[in-house]
């Protein structure tokens, strides 16, 4: 399966989580939300821990386009695994809705090159740096599912790199992401 594919359009999600109950959400999702969003026809490219924000979750969901993004999220949400597990997931949560919804600069996700680390930088809309190896912008279009509110004040840049800069943030992988 190409997974460059799924950087067509992008979600970026950041929750901001009760006190001690990340590794909770963590160990939730990961048993039961990945393969059902992945079998909808999602692809979780990433799932981390921000060691900055011991109360943040952050994870990456791509698609191939905003039309199957809207029917992946209509099967997940109106099916049986979020109806399940819905009520405990938004128990650990504060905040789910900063999310920002992105198209490709530069693809790299599915590829990333050799390393240890990831950071991750959002900013005002700019050119990514030559260290990133994939690069995102705002996605203009409405958002298709909304349900699930999307940022809509302004474009933005992100970007994923092996090095660190002094506006990115050290992202941790947990034990299912696939970008490491």
């Amino acid at each position: 399966m190409d997974f460059s594919s799924f950087e067509t359009v992008l979600e970026l999600r950041r929750y901001t989580l009760h006190p001690g109950r990340r590794d909770e959400l963590i160990e939730l999702f990961e048993r039961e939300f990945v393969e059902p969003q992945e079998a909808a026809g999602a692809h979780l490219f990433g799932l981390f821990r921000v060691p900055s924000a011991p109360d943040e979750f952050l994870w990456l969901r791509g698609f191939r386009s905003l039309a199957e993004r809207k029917a992946a999220l209509e099967e997940f949400y109106f099916g049986p695994v979020w109806k399940a597990h819905r009520d405990a997931a938004n128990a650990t949560m504060v905040d789910s809705d900063d999310v920002h919804l992105l198209r490709p600069v530069l693809r790299g996700l599915a590829s990333p090159p050799p390393g240890s680390e990831v950071f991750l930088t959002v900013s005002p809309a700019s050119a990514p740096p030559a260290a990133a190896f994939a690069a995102f912008e705002t996605e203009p279009s409405e958002n298709t599912f909304p349900q699930l509110p999307v940022h809509t004040g302004g474009p933005v840049s992100v970007w994923f790199s092996r090095e660190a800069s002094p506006s990115s943030e050290r992202l941790a992988a947990t034990s299912r992401s696939l970008l490491r």
